[in-house]
């Protein structure tokens, strides 16, 4: 009688073939061959508009993984922008590595197979502290921002310049639509009860102004009861100069600048906002 104790003493088993896991690792050993280049718009410029994923580094630590269903530079783009407006970090300490992919492909989600390889290893901080989060609307802005989150310890830049501001008269529409397009981080305004205000014409005395002296020109300009308010993460403009947001740390109110000290939650984990890894839509 054959001897099966030496072999578990069973007559059947159960083999399951991971094929995500096996795509999973031959993306990230494809990305690993790859050299990362500095994170500067000619270098994003020379790649095509093709789907794909992509890595980012800070100082040579890698530290986010993303995809884009339809084009790498305007996806990569987005995150050149919002670095750039933001303060303890710079430009000059990022690089990437990207891959393109099939168009088809992205519907196995190849980032989501990148990011189980990679949490594994307990690398890419940054698809865990919110860095990835589009603009999540008005309904979050009382939120308490955690101090592990992108924005808490990466606040915007109030102190970067706004191109493309020039001596003259314009008036405030044209002013707020224009900082809105060009600024490096979200500045989200009400447009619809300002009623006439938004005709008012603006006197614009000097050229390369920051966006803490727009927001300045702009606040004097505005009616009694609205404010500016700047968070951790965007700056937005509403009819509540009454309200105070738990993390706000400045408030433009007519001739008024107000610091104040910004209330930041306990490290703990930060939910990714559905459309975060989404394509630059």
């Amino acid at each position: 009688m054959p001897d099966t104790a030496g072999r578990g003493g069973a007559n059947h088993g159960d083999f399951r073939l991971s094929i995500t896991q096996a795509l999973g690792d031959q993306l990230a050993d494809a990305l690993d061959d790859l050299i990362p280049a500095p994170l500067t718009e000619p270098n994003l410029a020379e790649l095509e508009d093709r789907p794909g994923v992509y890595q980012l580094y800070r100082n040579g630590d890698f530290v986010y993984v993303g995809k884009a269903d339809k084009s790498l530079p305007t996806r990569i783009l987005k995150h050149l922008r919002k670095v750039s407006g933001r303060q303890g970090i710079s430009l000059s300490e990022m690089t990437f590595t990207c891959l393109y992919v099939a168009e088809d492909f992205s519907a196995l989600a190849p980032e989501k197979l990148l990011i189980n390889n990679y949490k594994k290893r307990g690398e890419i901080p940054w698809n865990n502290n919110g860095f990835g989060n589009n603009d999540p609307g008005k309904r979050r802005d009382e939120t308490v921002v955690k101090e592990n989150h992108f924005d808490a310890l990466f606040p915007i830049d109030l102190g970067r310049t706004i191109p493309q501001i020039a001596p003259g008269t314009t008036t405030l529409a044209k002013l707020l639509a224009h900082v809105s397009k060009v600024a490096p981080y979200t500045f989200r305004y009400e447009k619809k009860k300002m009623g006439s205000a938004y005709r008012r014409e603006i006197q614009i005395l000097d050229a390369d102004l920051t966006v803490d002296q727009l927001f300045s020109l702009i606040a004097r300009n505005l009616p009694e009861e609205w404010q500016i308010a700047a968070l951790p993460g965007r700056a937005i403009m509403y009819p509540d100069n009454q309200r105070a947001y738990p993390s706000a740390w400045r408030y433009y109110r007519g001739r008024q600048v107000l610091d104040v000290e910004p209330e930041i939650g306990e490290a703990g984990e930060i939910p990714e906002e559905p459309d975060a890894v989404d394509d630059e839509g």
